[in-house]
């Protein structure tokens, strides 16, 4: 990957519908270029897909909440992982260190919302223990930072 490839990554990191004639413009190469190396990026798994972002709230989905999963010592994490990827509530599930295994980020409608939310996986076979935060406000989501050197 050179330096071309991580300004075509920055660029559409920051703006996924950009056309391939402006990222183009932006880095110096003619629209076809830019489509080979877009592709192979796509190819090599650096780019894994495109989406849109949306307000959660506006969507109905006011409350976020981080909730962190224990499991019981016996579980196997990949059973875990299969499991937690059926909630649809889950919107971001991170396997970590510490004194949790997993990280969730859900969303619901209200508090109630979340409380089954967190029934669910409480009574979700091989979780042992939930601890949940709450987030009151969100100063920003989904940030695109620079990329390394």
């Amino acid at each position: 990957m050179d330096a071309v490839d991580k300004q075509l990554i920055q660029a559409l990191r920051e703006n996924g519908r950009a056309s391939y004639a402006e990222l183009g413009r932006l880095v110096g190469l003619s629209g076809p270029s830019v489509t080979d190396r877009i592709n192979r990026l796509e190819a090599a798994g650096v780019i894994t897909g495109y989406r849109a972002t949306v307000n959660s709230a506006s969507l109905g989905m006011g409350v976020t909440a981080l909730i962190g999963i224990q499991l019981s010592d016996a579980t196997d994490h990949q059973e875990i992982a299969h499991r937690l990827r059926d909630l649809q509530e889950i919107e971001d599930c991170w396997f970590i260190a510490g004194d949790d295994s997993y990280m969730l980020k859900v969303r619901a409608p209200d508090v109630d919302g979340l409380e089954r939310i967190i029934r669910r996986l409480s009574g979700t076979r091989g979780v042992s223990r939930t601890r949940t935060t709450i987030v009151l406000s969100t100063k920003w989501e989904n940030r695109v930072g620079a990329l390394p050197e």
